[in-house]
């Protein structure tokens, strides 16, 4: 559980994934339209689904000649959870969760 956890939280770090996620919400999208807003290759865009694929996040499906994505938002639950158990921080206390979770990522980091 821990692994995946890891997983889903290091697919969450990047802001482009987080973008591509939050677009995700409202359809699903070809490859090609997920990738039209953001000013980075074509193969770029396609590591940042590999990455969301394989946390879980999202899904990927061919559908004729077109690659279509899919928010599977249930993957997030766990990380929901985790976050939710941290119940000191409130609603309005997002940026002091942040900067704790910066640390914490840091720490590990430094570790390895």
């Amino acid at each position: 559980m821990d692994t995946q956890l890891d997983i889903v939280f290091a697919a969450l770090a990047d802001p482009t994934r987080r973008s591509i996620l939050m677009m995700l919400l409202e359809d699903d999208m070809a490859v090609t339209d997920v990738a039209e807003p953001f000013e980075i290759s074509l193969a770029a865009i396609s590591k940042h689904l590999t990455i969301l694929t394989n946390a879980g996040l999202i899904s990927q499906e061919k559908r004729g000649r077109v690659k279509w994505c899919k928010l599977e938002p249930a993957a997030l639950r766990p990380a929901s959870v985790w976050m939710q158990s941290f119940g000191q921080f409130g609603e309005m206390d997002l940026d002091a969760f942040e900067q704790f979770l910066s640390h914490t990522l840091d720490a590990d980091h430094a570790g390895t």
